[in-house]
């Protein structure tokens, strides 16, 4: 079992800059892939970005490709997202996700507000 634990979001605005941090237990970190995903209200979950296991490989949404960084200190059992340039359609709940071949294991999410 894996427990997911999301920090750093907030109200900000447009074009501000904010980081996401995701603190992992119960597993070990080293093993698992980890991503960030969101929802705006009405919309479906979307991905956002992963990152796999070895911080090697990363992937982002076209939507936020040269915007967001997914990053990750296996030292310390947390995944980041930092996030720049801000806009309101980054408006949404943004969750913390890990697994293996799978993502089965989610945070209880952050509420970002992107306002002008």
């Amino acid at each position: 079992q894996v427990q997911l634990v999301e920090s750093g979001g907030g109200l900000v605005q447009v074009g501000d800059s904010l980081r996401l941090s995701c603190a992992a237990s119960g597993r070990t970190f080293s093993s698992l892939m980890m991503g960030w995903f969101r929802q705006a209200p009405g919309k479906n979950r979307e991905f956002v970005a992963g990152i796999r296991r070895s911080g090697g490989s990363t992937y982002y949404a076209d939507s936020v490709k040269g915007r967001f960084t997914i990053s990750r200190d296996n030292a310390k059992n947390t995944v980041y997202l930092q996030m720049n340039s801000l806009n309101a359609e980054d408006t949404a709940v943004y969750f913390c996700a890990a697994g293996t071949l799978a993502y089965n294991y989610w945070g209880q999410g952050t509420q970002v507000t992107v306002s002008s």
